[in-house]
């Protein structure tokens, strides 16, 4: 049995659902306040899954499940480098990991935007820190994983 690609569209969406669940739960649950790449890469999940949500909806023609792929797929590589950059900060030495900053919410009201949107996809010391694991990989790199394994869907859309 082949799935439409709808189908594929609509599991793309629920991945990305079930990761902001997830996220969510560690926030709310767990205590554990999102560093600024956190932060960034819930915006490129809610982005991904929010491009599949659309093309399962439309349903469209194959000329257009080609330009959904090609859209998902960027969405979730972004959002995998934002995850690679995460994973290299936390595998920093300590004399080499950034200066921690100020919290986003006074981020947000302090500095410029171009200042908070660096800050938010460069990262800062606090983004270092490694919180949970589970099988030796931390939060950041499950959902680089999770990231590539969006792309891949996404681009299978084009070969299907």
């Amino acid at each position: 049995m082949q799935f439409r690609a709808r189908t594929w569209f609509f599991l793309g969406f629920l991945g990305c659902f079930s990761m902001l669940a997830v996220g969510a739960y560690f926030q709310l649950v767990e205590e554990m306040e999102p560093c600024p790449l956190c932060i960034s890469q819930r915006i490129a999940i809610l982005i991904t899954g929010l491009t599949c949500l659309i093309a399962a909806l439309h349903n469209p023609m194959q000329k257009g499940v080609h330009r959904y792929a090609m859209l998902g797929a960027v969405f979730a590589l972004a959002g995998a480098a934002i995850s690679a950059r995460h994973v290299w900060l936390q595998n920093l030495p300590p004399d080499e990991v950034p200066e921690c900053s100020p919290g986003l919410s006074y981020i947000f009201e302090n500095f410029p935007l171009s200042e908070t949107f660096k800050l938010m996809l460069s990262g800062t010391g606090e983004c270092a820190d490694v919180l949970w694991t589970l099988f030796g990989l931390s939060i950041p790199g499950w959902t680089f994983i999770a990231f590539l394994g969006l792309a891949t869907l996404s681009l299978y859309q084009l070969i299907n």
